[in-house]
């Protein structure tokens, strides 16, 4: 976490959030289980970089299909660290992810509100930024931003190795300004910054 800087306390909020992670893993399927020896790399440090994309200014963030937190709760931790006031927003249409979230927000006193909805029956949303991890694919994810946001300012996404080729696809249909950010803990994945998403 020397990257980050983060003191000694967030440090240890972070770890209680792994190991409640990893103690509910046993119950239901929250992360993968060959991730569970290695979270720190595999989840902590790869949601916490997503905060260089952040605009400091928002004031909700929402996350897709937020899972066991990552990368909503990370982030919350993180901006927690830093002072900065920031509505997370987490969307989870399962019922028991969707319960560990709340316990996970009342023991960590974090600053997220839960919905247990399934986001793409959601309409008229608002965020500043919106962020996505290990979620649905691009052109999934762009055509939800587009009908179901009526307004934000950025989005955020984790891609894979095929990324480049799967934004290389996505402007043959769609029109938007984009900047990457390669990741600190996989080679072949980086985070992109999507903005003024158009149908063309």
């Amino acid at each position: 976490f020397r990257k980050f800087n983060v003191s000694r306390e967030t440090y240890n909020i972070l770890d209680a959030y792994r190991k409640l992670v990893i103690a509910k893993n046993k119950e239901i399927n929250l992360i993968s289980q060959k991730t569970v020896d290695n979270f720190v790399e595999r989840h902590t440090l790869d949601c916490a970089q997503a905060i260089d994309l952040i605009d400091f200014n928002s004031k909700k963030c929402t996350d897709l299909g937020s899972g066991a937190g990552l990368p909503g709760v990370i982030i919350a931790i993180m901006l927690k660290e830093r002072n900065i006031r920031m509505k997370i927003n987490l969307y989870e249409k399962s019922y028991h992810k969707a319960k560990f979230l709340r316990l996970i927000s009342e023991k960590l006193k974090l600053d997220v509100e839960i919905f247990q909805k399934d986001i793409f029956k959601e309409k008229n949303l608002s965020a500043e930024t919106i962020i996505a991890r290990a979620f649905k694919p691009l052109p999934t994810i762009l055509d939800l931003v587009e009908k179901n946001f009526k307004n934000y300012s950025n989005l955020i996404i984790f891609m894979g190795k095929n990324g480049k080729q799967i934004i290389e696809d996505s402007i043959k249909k769609w029109k938007f300004e984009y900047k990457e950010k390669r990741s600190i803990t996989s080679n072949d994945s980086f985070l992109v910054s999507i903005k003024n998403i158009k149908k063309k």
